[in-house]
């Protein structure tokens, strides 16, 4: 290997190297910095279940209204399987 390919080699691990033990540190100073961050305030986290069980409410409804869907399709599947279609009057 030459001299350049050397320095090539150094000048593109370098980055790597920073980044690989930087990443474990940050990481660690974050878990540490919400250990020590307060929690948000009461009405806050009210707000926020309430938003939940709003949201939780909507998908339940829509739940019921896709089963509720499915059910009919799959009774019309059901009975149009043994009805045969109407048939156009001749002329």
């Amino acid at each position: 290997m030459s001299f350049f390919g050397i320095i090539l080699l150094v000048i593109l691990i370098i980055p790597v190297v920073v980044m690989l033990s930087d990443s474990p540190r940050r990481a660690a100073t974050r878990r540490m910095e919400e250990i020590r961050g307060a929690a948000p305030p009461p009405e806050e986290l009210a707000a926020r279940v309430e938003s939940l069980e709003a949201e939780v409410e909507e998908l339940s409804r829509q739940l019921e209204a896709l089963q509720e869907e499915h059910q009919f399709f799959q009774r019309l599947l059901e009975e149009g399987g043994s009805r045969r279609p109407p048939s156009l009057p001749e002329s």
